[in-house]
């Protein structure tokens, strides 16, 4: 008996835990695997339409420092514009659900910025505002504005009817209504706006540095420049920072959702 108790124990420690890992582990690094492997074999057929990954490997230990600069000047941006754009698009939302004249002036304009192509705008931002670091945050501002301000009046009006009315039986003011009831049910959606907009506006960090001349720095610029002087190396190391910052910033909005939402049946789950 004690002889067949170490293998169940073995066979209970792999499917409760080892089990749950290796399958969350293994599928992904095995279709990275293959995904490199195919990159080797397109780089060294045609060495002048992709970089081999040695030579972008060996591209950031050469220049960690120039790389980590740039990230840290785009990830500033995006944080500026993002950032900015979520309380304009927040406070507007906020005004739409409670005025429904503001809903009817907002909302054609803010349809007009979302299908405006924001590239063709950068250069006269630049050229209007000075060739510094707002063209950029206006650029990644916009890019976001749209999905921010639907996702947060979607949510704000997503509390529950019977819970608005109980509200309401109380006589509690707008702002306890606010407070208390529509913003904890427009969390969800606002966490679901972040997984969009966080990725979203660092590619429109990168499409402001292409587009918005002046200051060369940021990963925008040295994947231009690199470009520019047909460097592949230096070029793809670019776009492999901005995948890992699009990786990193997306798994801390997920962290932050499951700490905050841990009441949420869409997180508990």
């Amino acid at each position: 008996m004690m002889a067949d108790a170490a293998p169940r124990a073995q066979k209970s420690l792999w499917r409760s835990h080892l089990l749950p890992v290796a399958s969350a582990v293994v599928p992904p690094a095995a279709l990275l695997a293959l995904l490199a492997l195919g990159w080797q074999l397109v780089a060294l057929r045609n060495k002048f339409l992709l970089p081999s990954l040695g030579a972008v490997g060996s591209e950031l230990t050469s220049h960690p420092r120039e790389y980590l600069d740039a990230a840290a000047t785009t990830l500033q941006e995006t944080g500026v514009g993002l950032g900015v754009s979520f309380v304009v698009a927040f406070g507007l939302a906020v005004a739409m659900g409670h005025f429904k004249v503001v809903e009817r002036a907002v909302m054609p304009l803010a349809v007009v910025i979302n299908v405006t192509p924001v590239v063709a705008l950068a250069p006269g931002l630049a050229t209007a505002l000075g060739f510094g670091y707002t063209p950029r945050y206006i650029v990644t501002g916009i890019i976001v504005f749209f999905p921010l301000l639907i996702n947060s009046l979607a949510g704000l009006r997503s509390a529950d009817p019977e819970a608005l009315r109980y509200f309401v039986t109380l006589n509690a003011s707008r702002w306890d209504i606010l407070y208390r009831l529509r913003l904890p049910s427009s969390l969800p959606f606002l966490f679901a706006a972040a997984r969009i907009c966080f990725p979203l506006s660092l590619i429109g960090a990168v499409v402001a540095e292409f587009t918005a001349a002046g200051n060369e720095n940021g990963l925008g610029s040295l994947i231009y420049i690199s470009d520019e002087n047909n460097y592949l190396a230096g070029m793809y190391s670019g776009v492999f920072c901005l995948s890992v910052l699009g990786l990193l910033v997306t798994l801390l909005v997920v962290l932050v959702e499951r700490r905050v939402l841990a009441w949420h049946p869409s997180v508990a789950q």
